[in-house]
């Protein structure tokens, strides 16, 4: 290969990263997306009203229940809703999302409990957004790795960013690796995708240059044989580095990487100006 070759390689391999990360900017900063959340309300089987979000809300065997008063409307799945809304029984790491005006109202179930996040496009932490430091790309950090399945998926309980809630994952298999000749390997969860994978992780920049708690790697489905791709430059924050509103996963133990990943997003500056404040 020319220098010119390497060059262009080079530079195509910029262009690919600067237009992922684009994409992650645009998603954070999105008007309806969690620098929007405004609160996390945890609900229970008595009614409570909240300043941010229209209704008495409650949640029982029979789940999720809305009682709107007069003047007061959501709009469900393109249905303008009055009165009493059932949303019924939601699955684990499911969310409805409910229209107010130019706010969106997320019912969801996180870690077995129902909550209420709403979401309003003008929240100081979103206008305020001004994008996520990051490591320059480099293809050093692209490496291939092989996908192990396991013989059953394996049940694996983790941590959350809330404290006291615990997230459970059917991990199909790990994904075996090197890094500066280092042999590793990452429990993987399933992506969102077919045939996707997530790790989660944290390495020796974690709580340096990295937030301390996580970050994701989104993986494309292995090929026939096992191979998998990791781009470390890829390796994204979770919305709990910008917001204490988010019940983000933690990672497996055994996620834990002892090398320093000098890739990827790094520490929010959100989350920076709270460390020090």
């Amino acid at each position: 290969m020319t220098v010119q070759d390497a060059q262009a390689d080079l530079q195509a391999f910029t262009h690919d990263w600067q237009e992922w990360h684009r994409r992650q900017e645009a998603s954070i900063g999105d008007p309806h997306g969690f620098l929007a959340i405004t609160h996390l309300h945890w609900l229970s089987d008595q009614p409570q009203r909240f300043p941010d979000a229209p209704g008495a809300w409650s949640t029982d065997a029979d789940g999720i229940t809305v009682v709107l008063d007069d003047g007061e409307e959501l709009v469900v799945d393109g249905t303008l809703v009055q009165g009493e809304h059932r949303f019924g029984v939601l699955p684990e790491r499911s969310s409805v999302s409910a229209v107010w005006g130019d706010a969106v109202i997320e019912v969801a179930k996180r870690g077995g409990h129902d909550i209420v996040r709403p979401r309003h496009p003008d929240a100081p932490l979103r206008t305020a957004f001004a994008g996520t430091p990051a490591y320059a790309p480099h293809p050093r950090w692209a490496v291939t790795g092989c996908y192990v399945a396991f013989d059953e998926p394996r049940p694996t309980t983790v941590g959350a960013a809330v404290e006291g809630l615990e997230h459970v994952y059917d991990a199909p298999g790990r994904v075996e690796f090197e890094l500066d000749g280092q042999a590793l390997a990452l429990t993987a969860f399933p992506g969102h995708g077919p045939g996707s994978l997530m790790v989660l992780f944290t390495d020796a920049t974690s709580g340096v240059t990295t937030y301390a708690a996580n970050r994701v790697l989104v993986l494309a489905p292995p090929a026939a044989d096992g191979t998998v791709e990791l781009d470390f430059n890829r390796a994204a924050n979770l919305p709990c580095a910008y917001t204490d509103l988010a019940t983000c996963p933690l990672p497996p133990t055994e996620n834990r990487l002892p090398v320093s990943i000098e890739a990827g997003e790094k520490i929010p500056h959100e989350r920076s100006a709270r460390s020090e404040s």
